[in-house]
């Protein structure tokens, strides 16, 4: 079948996007689903850092590579051997497609995967190749097992997680990526506790999504930081306690945890942050990364911060989460006003307006844009 998708060709680090045009909505050949697989009309679909990163390349991708990760859509068909899913059903996409029997897998930690993770960084899917082929009939590879910013997207079973048809599409689609990875890095990967002091730093979808993690978890305070004036705004509204730039970041949380948080999140991939993260927090502190900086960036800090100090560094690859497992949960925290994560959608595009969506996230202006991809949305 056909479908129009938006197609990264050239890596782009020229800006501004919206006159660069690094990416296109291409009409692609989209073969049938494969055993273990299942055809999903792509209903709305987020942009995301993550899909910047393989734009501008910190994230080496293998090229031409039809983009978009985090999204929500309707199962139109399934393959032979399905049976988590059926047609009709609402489901919830999600990047890493773990398959379930690996040492990772066994130990609870789908989020790495090793099949997955070669499937992924392969540009295929779980159980095979490439489904998707262009105009000339050359091959072009999956964005993590999901290529969202299309009509219609043929996954593995295992990329697929059933939701409720009366959550909107549009706040359904925030949950595959950004909740999962910063409400899963203060849940799972943290293990915050109730009343335990909480830094983050960095207040996109993701920091956002760590603000209303901690939040839930009845963390206090809640410090948020951020150089948009706007972003730090709304942190308070979802939940955090007190906002600041970065510059008067440090001193603000030594004096209002009386020397240091118990957990700091750095969401920017950036590791001069990180840094700033094991000095923010107190003897014992933990700082969790969920921000992915590119490859060839090397963090130095003191290394008496660890056994010295006891501080921790740990790192969380979508939240340490098992996303049948989370989604639901974290959907039914939604339902009880405790993650009001439709604060975080800043405005609905169609698939043609994907540079301009681009550029206003690189900009900083834009928390999470939605795409109508196949207008669902106004259907």
């Amino acid at each position: 079948m056909k479908t129009r998708a938006v197609v990264l060709r050239r890596i782009s680090t020229t800006r501004p996007y919206s006159d660069t045009r690094p990416v296109e909505v291409e009409e692609l050949e989209l073969g049938a689903p494969r055993e273990g697989e299942v055809l999903v009309r792509i209903a709305a679909a987020s942009l995301c850092h993550s899909d910047l990163s393989v734009v501008n390349g910190d994230r080496a991708r293998p090229l031409p590579m039809a983009l978009g990760h985090e999204a929500v859509g309707v199962v139109q068909e399934t393959g032979p051997g399905v049976h988590r899913v059926r047609p009709g059903d609402h489901v919830a996409l999600v990047f890493v497609p773990s398959c379930g029997f690996c040492g990772d897998c066994a130990a609870g930690r789908p989020a790495l995967c090793a099949q997955a993770a070669a499937a992924n960084g392969s540009g295929a899917l779980l159980h095979g190749p490439s489904l998707l082929t262009d105009a000339s009939g050359n091959p072009v590879h999956h964005q993590l097992g999901v290529s969202a910013f299309s009509e219609y997207a043929v996954l593995a079973q295992e990329s697929v997680v059933p939701i409720p048809e009366d959550i909107p599409f549009t706040v359904a689609s925030l949950f595959g990526c950004a909740v999962l990875t910063g409400a899963g890095a203060v849940i799972n990967t943290a293990a915050l506790r109730p009343g335990q002091s909480t830094v983050v730093y960095g207040l996109g979808g993701v920091g956002l999504s760590a603000v209303l993690g901690a939040r839930a978890t009845g963390a206090y305070p809640i410090i948020a930081v951020d150089p948009v004036r706007e972003k730090r705004d709304l942190a308070v509204r979802l939940g955090a306690t007190h906002a600041y730039a970065p510059g008067e970041a440090i001193e603000a949380v030594h004096e209002l945890t009386s020397g240091g948080a118990e957990l700091a999140v750095e969401a920017v991939g950036s590791p001069k942050v990180m840094a700033e993260c094991l000095t923010a927090v107190a003897r014992g502190g933990k700082v969790v990364s969920v921000g992915l900086p590119a490859p060839d960036r090397v963090l130095e800090v003191p290394a008496l911060a660890f056994a010295g100090e006891g501080k921790s560094l740990l790192g969380s690859y979508m939240g340490d989460a098992i996303p049948r497992r989370d989604i639901p949960r974290f959907l039914d925290l939604w339902r009880a006003g405790r993650m009001p994560v439709e604060q975080m959608h800043t405005d609905t595009l169609p698939l043609t307006g994907i540079n301009t969506a681009m550029e206003e996230l690189a900009s900083g202006r834009a928390i999470r844009q939605v795409l109508d991809t196949s207008g669902m949305l106004n259907s």
